[in-house]
């Protein structure tokens, strides 16, 4: 199972996310799950390192199947806005996969002050 994490603070302002394991929902290079979940989370990273510059945010992949990405604090107003539409985009996309298959995708919320 795929389990992300969304770490938002006390206004639910997304301040980022961690993404680890595979879904075993099909052999290797055949997971459609893995493969949406990879899909729309580095496409969150690719978009906020573009619309908002690397050093915008922490990224670390350690292994494959984990991703974690957070916002460094503070971004301006207008960067804080664009990287709010990237990832609440993602958070969209990756709770419809979860309604879809359950049993190999979990994506939950969790408060993080600070993360």
């Amino acid at each position: 199972m795929v389990k992300v994490t969304v770490y938002v603070d006390e206004r639910q302002r997304i301040l980022g996310f961690q993404a680890l394991g595979h879904a075993g929902a099909a052999p290797r290079g055949q997971d459609v799950v893995c493969a949406g979940v990879s899909a729309l989370t580095l496409s969150a990273v690719n978009g906020l390192e573009h619309f908002l510059g690397a050093e915008a945010t922490e990224v670390s992949a350690p292994k494959p199947g984990n991703l974690s990405c957070l916002l460094r604090d503070p971004l301006a107003p207008e960067a804080a806005q664009t990287a709010q539409i990237i990832l609440e985009t993602m958070v969209l996309g990756l709770q419809q996969i979860a309604e879809v298959y359950p049993p190999f995708l979990h994506v939950e919320k969790r408060r993080c002050v600070p993360c």
